[in-house]
């Protein structure tokens, strides 16, 4: 049950550090090792969140430490609009794809610290917990992310204005 509800959640936070889908699946598999060894460790249940995306955070720090010369590269690709199928792009409303392309456009570290804050409603200090930094630079990442999406779609109602 863990596995199943967890795996996307996990996925998706490890892919928006890594910006590549691959290795955030290895990440996500070897976190759920290291999870399962130390599952009896945790205390509290409410804190299981906060705990996996913490173990999900390292194995991606382990892997950017592994190759670091393409970091850069994948930091590029991670920004980059996706291609998608043409009906897919065309079943989003409009500002859903803008605000996805906003939201792409982000380094992925402040891509992650939003979609923790935003998208699973956690706390500041669960979401340094779980991205494995201070609570001060949680608030950081957030704030230049804000500012970011913000001049970002700000440019484009000024071109259809």
């Amino acid at each position: 049950m863990l596995v199943r509800r967890w795996t996307p959640k996990m996925t998706a936070h490890a892919w928006r550090l890594l910006g590549e889908r691959e290795p955030a699946r290895d990440a996500v598999q070897e976190s759920w090792t290291q999870a399962l060894r130390g599952l009896a460790r945790l205390k509290e249940d409410r804190a299981f969140a906060v705990w996996i995306l913490r173990i999900v955070t390292r194995q991606c720090a382990a892997h950017i430490k592994l190759r670091q010369r393409d970091r850069a590269l994948a930091e590029r690709e991670a920004r980059e609009p996706r291609e998608t199928g043409a009906g897919s792009r065309a079943e989003l409303a409009p500002d859903q794809a803008r605000v996805r392309e906003a939201l792409a456009s982000l380094p992925p570290a402040q891509s992650a610290a939003i979609a923790l804050f935003y998208l699973q409603d956690m706390t500041i200090a669960e979401v340094a917990v779980a991205l494995d930094v201070p609570a001060g630079t949680v608030k950081t990442r957030l704030m230049h992310a804000r500012e970011k999406l913000r001049a970002f779609l700000e440019g484009e109602i000024d071109e259809r204005s």
